[in-house]
């Protein structure tokens, strides 16, 4: 089981990086705390402090079309962030 999927590299996490050393990843649903501050800590060499998560439930979308009404929805994820040691970083544009 992976349990990160992919950085979270948006405008606001990159401030929260710069300013609080705090980094956002999406992660796998049924990873808990533990186990996102060790792949974190593995993956990329850094000493975490702090952990927080949140669940986004997925969205549902209705289309009307000439064959009838269509139902869908987007997955469901969950987001990390992670409080990195102080003096320490991520560096997410390194293997570009």
């Amino acid at each position: 089981m992976s349990v990160l999927i992919k950085p979270i590299i948006t405008e606001k996490m990159t401030a929260d990086g710069e300013l609080y050393n705090r980094y956002g990843f999406v992660v796998n649903p049924s990873a808990n705390k533990i186990q996102i501050k060790l792949a974190v800590e593995v993956t990329y060499g850094v000493s975490v402090e702090k952990v927080r998560t949140m669940n986004y439930g997925p969205e549902r979308k209705t289309r009307f079309t000439k064959t009838g009404v269509q139902h869908g929805k987007t997955n469901a994820i969950k987001k990390a962030i992670v409080d990195v040691a102080e003096g320490e970083t991520i560096d997410f544009y390194n293997n570009l």
